[in-house]
């Protein structure tokens, strides 16, 4: 058993980190101030004597006996981390610096969940962890990018200063049960709006693409990088390949709900990328051949059935008399 330190546990894809961790064993403390994240998603591991939940900012230094640290603490939609933009640059730069102290510390393995958004609006496609990006480090989505990439580095001097044993990943977009239906996120925007029987609303003209990976394969991911060998650092790409445009998730989205919801089309935010691809080569290689075994189609009905059987103002335009 190992103690094993959670920040941003209470959200979306912290709290699938937790439940798996549990069930794998380990002793599990939860940290989350609930900006983003909420007790909902970890109530149901609250009676496990093994689960500990600590409200706590990590912009703030925090000190337990841990043996790994999963940094996952930082609004990751558009929608929340515009919303104070100073307050989540400072939750990534402050954040990483509070944790990488604790794991000096404490000789605590360390991982940092990273993000795609370090590649900007990529002229390189797919996206190799090589590729340094093409990022606006005076725009609206500055704050969330270069925050995470402020992050990385300081993960690196860490470790090149002070031998702490670091981790980095690189999450491309990730769906699934538990996320926020008001996140702004694509996915749960258009699974909210077909169930609710409201347009469909697309930036841009929808030809723009993403690659969406399920939540279980991403915290397979996250497991098994943060068990690699020390001389593994990274950054890894952790996403799943296959891509598709705005309009073609729209359109499944659609049909696997059997929503009447029609499509309309608003102006392209500014510096929203007009691709999105992971190249994983590495993360096969480095990973045990870890590669995403839930497709879309799959990943969708699953969310799908959270969000029906969730939200109570929904009523899918598919089961009106």
């Amino acid at each position: 058993m190992k103690r094993i330190l959670v920040t941003g546990g209470a959200g979306f894809i912290g709290s699938h980190l937790c439940e798996r961790l549990l069930n794998e064993g380990h002793d599990v403390l939860c940290l989350d101030n609930y900006f983003t994240g909420s007790k909902t998603n970890i109530a149901h591991l609250l009676s496990n004597p093994f689960f500990e939940l600590v409200r706590h900012d990590v912009t703030a230094p925090f000190y337990a006996e841990v043996d790994e640290i999963y940094n996952l603490a930082c609004p990751a939609s558009p929608v929340h981390y515009q919303y104070n933009p100073i307050k989540t640059i400072k939750t990534s730069v402050m954040g990483a610096i509070n944790m990488l102290g604790l794991a000096k510390r404490v000789s605590a393995k360390i991982l940092q969940a990273s993000t795609s958004e370090v590649y900007g609006d990529p002229t390189v496609h797919p996206q190799p962890e090589e590729y340094w990006g093409n990022v606006n480090t005076i725009g609206i989505r500055s704050c969330y990018d270069e925050g995470k990439r402020c992050a990385e580095t300081l993960f690196m001097d860490y470790h090149r200063q002070n031998s702490v044993r670091i981790k980095i990943v690189r999450i491309f977009n990730t769906y699934g049960p538990r996320m926020n239906p008001n996140d702004g996120r694509v996915v749960s925007n258009f699974i909210v709006q077909a169930l609710r029987g409201e347009d469909i609303t697309i930036y841009g003209n929808g030809a723009q693409t993403r690659s969406f990976q399920y939540v279980d394969d991403l915290v397979e991911g996250l497991i098994r990088m943060m068990n690699t060998d020390d001389a593994v650092t990274g950054p890894v790409n952790i996403g799943n390949p296959n891509e598709f445009t705005m309009l073609e998730l729209a359109e499944k989205v659609l049909a696997q709900t059997g929503s009447a919801s029609k499509i309309v089309f608003h102006p392209l935010p500014s510096d929203d990328p007009r691709q999105r691809q992971p190249k994983i080569d590495k993360a096969y290689s480095l990973l045990s051949g870890w590669q995403p075994k839930v497709q879309l189609a799959e990943g969708l009905k699953r969310t799908i059935e959270y969000f029906s059987s969730t939200l109570i103002d929904v009523i899918s335009p598919c089961k009106k008399s």
